[in-house]
């Protein structure tokens, strides 16, 4: 009977233990910040805004994921394997839908919105032996379109389809991440690469220190035709090495984005430290220059996440 007593004592400790010690596990938040390759702009962001919240959320245990960016991001989030992810509109919105041939398994109904925060660029970037310097230059020649069904590569398919071209009119067609385009640039084996990025992307800038280029316009008429959420935009002179002048392209918004299971606090902090520290993150890279609050809204693909919209009600965004 004793031996009884003493067992049953000693599992009601140890359920009393389990108890104890569940509250500070789940008090423990995971945040999961999911990126792009290492030389675009995605992923100096997402370094600076895990270390952000990791100093100044409670008990949060932070970590950078590199990945092939938009449309692995988002399937990712949907599957509730980051909490937080960049993506490009275009992709956001084709996820939303469902479209598979953008790479979709089916409508990605948890994805929620955090912040629309900079545009990405369209810049066509060849080496001045190629002699590229238009679009329809590009026939016959070689050319990285990105990580197959990434952002960047969706973006290569419209451009093309409103120029009236395709893939076919290459004489070769690779999909390979920025860093590696360049490389292949550098040692003549690459003619240009198509990056959707911030101005100032570092793989460009690395390729136009280290051989001439030219900047491939996008003309204005042909960004019209792909319409929403694309707009006509400009390189400025001088945003590389060797570029003299303003080169016309598209330009498509950026989004951080997260999912319905992320809970309302958590979606309210990430939110609430993305606009408060802004100086971080323009250190982190200069795209954050164009983060403005009061753009956070501007062409939202998918449904605010209840914690973000308590964050812009409270700024007066949202009435």
């Amino acid at each position: 009977m004793k031996h009884i007593t003493r067992r049953a004592v000693l599992a009601s400790a140890i359920a009393a233990g389990l108890s104890a010690a569940a509250p500070s596990a789940k008090a423990a938040e995971f945040i999961n910040v999911l990126t792009g390759g290492t030389s675009g702009v995605y992923y100096p962001l997402g370094v600076a805004l895990s270390e952000i919240y990791g100093q100044n959320i409670k008990d949060a245990r932070t970590q950078v994921q590199a990945t092939k960016a938009s449309v692995e991001n988002l399937n990712l989030l949907q599957a509730g394997r980051g909490e937080i992810g960049f993506a490009l509109g275009d992709s956001v919105k084709m996820a939303w839908d469902g479209n598979k041939e953008a790479g979709f398994p089916g409508k990605l109904d948890k994805l929620r919105g955090i912040a629309g925060i900079y545009s990405n660029y369209v810049q066509i970037v060849a080496s001045k032996d190629s002699g590229v310097t238009s679009l329809a230059d590009l026939k016959g020649k070689s050319l990285s379109v990105g990580a197959p069904k990434s952002g960047t590569e969706l973006n290569a398919r419209q451009i093309f389809e409103a120029a009236g071209m395709s893939y076919k009119d290459l004489g070769k067609t690779e999909y390979l991440p920025f860093a590696e385009s360049v490389e292949l640039i550098k040692n003549r084996q690459l003619d240009a690469t198509l990056q959707s990025a911030g101005l100032g992307v570092a793989s460009i800038r690395d390729l136009a220190s280290s051989l001439p280029i030219n900047v491939v316009a996008v003309p204005a008429d042909v960004v019209t035709k792909i319409g929403a959420p694309y707009t006509a935009a400009t390189i400025p002179a001088g945003t590389y090495d060797g570029q003299t002048a303003d080169v016309p392209t598209a330009a498509v918004g950026n989004f951080l984005i997260t999912h319905s299971g992320v809970s309302d606090e958590t979606a309210y902090q990430m939110t609430k430290l993305l606009f408060e520290n802004l100086p971080k993150l323009t250190a982190a890279h200069a795209a954050a220059k164009a983060i403005d609050v009061k753009k956070a809204l501007d062409g939202m693909p998918v449904p605010l996440h209840p914690g973000a919209e308590r964050y812009y009600r409270e700024v007066g965004l949202i009435k």
